[in-house]
């Protein structure tokens, strides 16, 4: 390779890595869909290599001690059936590239519980689940006649230049704060889970999960 070719390949690459991320369109209902293809493959597959499949590299649950979800799920043996879930609510950031999902499951010996899942797009397009949790209840939540899909108002981060990048539709978005999430784990292994939406105003409670210590 010449060395006009190496300057022209090196500058075709620089130009790719410059390249802002890729705009996504909120879209509550593909996390409903992933939720149903998740649980899909946990019947299909094993209730375990559907958690390890679509787990994010930092992905962390509860045990009930907060753990790395990977590490704690290898070479981990499926149980015979799995448990069966259903979302009932769906929150997705502006920018859709965050969403929290949570509703209720049956466990095969019946017994029925909740659980609350934040999912993460990944570079190529694909839901990944980066925090699951849930608790067991005595009645099972009541579920909505219709599915609840909900997209936060645009909470976007300012500072220099961000009128600029307003106006440019190459310039990378600033950071998208519409929907956070934060976890409390207490010395005794209970946990306060909290996602919370912005809506224009303030932020607003959506999901407020106590799991007491076991």
């Amino acid at each position: 390779m010449t060395r006009r070719a190496i300057l022209i390949a090196l500058g075709a690459t620089a130009l790719i890595a410059a390249r802002p991320p890729m705009r996504v369109q909120p879209n509550p209902s593909a996390v409903i869909a992933a939720e149903f293809a998740f649980n899909r493959l946990a019947r299909e597959k094993g209730q375990w290599t559907a958690f390890r499949e679509t787990a994010a590299k930092d992905a962390v649950m509860f045990v009930p001690e907060r753990v790395m979800a990977r590490d704690w799920l290898k070479g981990r043996a499926d149980p015979p059936r799995s448990v069966e879930w259903t979302p009932h609510r769906v929150y997705v950031s502006c920018d859709g590239r965050l969403a929290a999902s949570t509703g209720g499951w049956t466990r095969p010996d019946g017994s029925v519980g909740y659980f609350t899942t934040i999912w993460r797009l990944d570079k190529k397009g694909r839901w990944e689940w980066i925090m699951d949790h849930g608790d067991a209840l005595s009645t099972a939540r009541e579920a909505p006649e219709f599915l609840v899909g909900k997209v936060a108002t645009c909470c976007r981060g300012g500072g220099p230049g961000a009128a600029e990048r307003a106006g440019d539709d190459k310039a990378a978005p600033p950071p998208d704060d519409s929907l956070v999430w934060t976890v409390q784990v207490a010395p005794d292994k209970g946990r306060h889970i909290v996602v919370r939406m912005w809506t224009g105003q303030d932020y607003e409670n959506v999901i407020d999960d106590r799991v007491a210590a076991p």
